[in-house]
């Protein structure tokens, strides 16, 4: 595997064909000579904590692929206020929908950490479409995917009963992979802040940090810094309801 090391004492990827989570992301799970079509046409780039990746209402130039790293996708309205739509891990493609409607950006995407990123130039990207079948296929598996995020959010903010029930059903769903229900233990490193978190789930910082330690009274998480290890799973999906 070939790596380099980059800013940030982050390690970087220097091939698309020894990416770590590619099995594991519709995208990425691509065959050989795709992949190598890919590593011609990305463009690779290093960012810092709160770096800007794009901007909501900017044209699409191209799409992103995070390599590592996370960033937070965020939506204003008129009035400046700001909301977090979901954060977005390694292996994911943002941007994808603008790059393939040839619309304006509908999020803004800031990285949470030091993350390498592969950008795409739209025009290079739906060439690579035209030529490889299979891409086609994943691209239309990862806007499915998208919204279904996207009604899973709008769910937790409007339909779930109380912000317990909210914060309970993000903390499963961080806690979760490939959308299977977590198992009792399963961990994850909390990026947000509390009031980051409040704008995921529609509530405030001040209701965040009470319910969660609230949770953490009933025994039904354990918090060390930004670890987040749910301990019981099922009571916290009774509390969904």
């Amino acid at each position: 595997m070939e790596k380099g090391r980059a800013p940030y004492g982050l390690p970087i990827l220097q091939t698309c064909l020894a990416c770590s989570v590619r099995e594991d992301r519709l995208f990425c799970n691509l065959g050989p000579q795709a992949l190598a079509e890919l590593d011609r046409i990305r463009q690779t780039s290093v960012y810092p904590a709160g770096a800007q990746l794009f901007v909501e209402g900017q044209p699409s130039g191209g799409l992103f692929i995070l390599c590592s790293g996370k960033a937070k996708l965020t939506t204003s309205s008129a009035r400046g206020h700001s909301l977090i739509v979901r954060m977005a891990e390694a292996g994911e493609v943002l941007g994808l929908s603008a790059a393939v409607s040839n619309a304006a950006y509908d999020v803004s995407a800031e990285t949470l950490e030091p993350t390498q990123v592969n950008f795409l130039p739209r025009e290079a990207f739906l060439r690579f479409l035209h030529q490889h079948g299979e891409v086609s296929v994943r691209v239309a598996q990862h806007l499915s995917m998208e919204l279904y995020r996207a009604h899973r959010q709008m769910a937790r903010i409007a339909l779930a009963p109380s912000a317990r029930a909210k914060l309970a059903g993000l903390l499963l769903e961080w806690g979760s992979s490939d959308a299977q229900p977590p198992p009792p233990g399963a961990t994850f490193q909390l990026a947000l802040t509390h009031a980051e978190v409040g704008e995921l789930i529609g509530s405030s910082r001040e209701t965040v940090a009470r319910t969660l330690s609230q949770f953490r009274r009933l025994g039904l998480v354990q918090v060390k810094g930004a670890l987040v290890t749910l301990l019981h799973p099922d009571r916290l999906e009774a509390l969904t309801r």
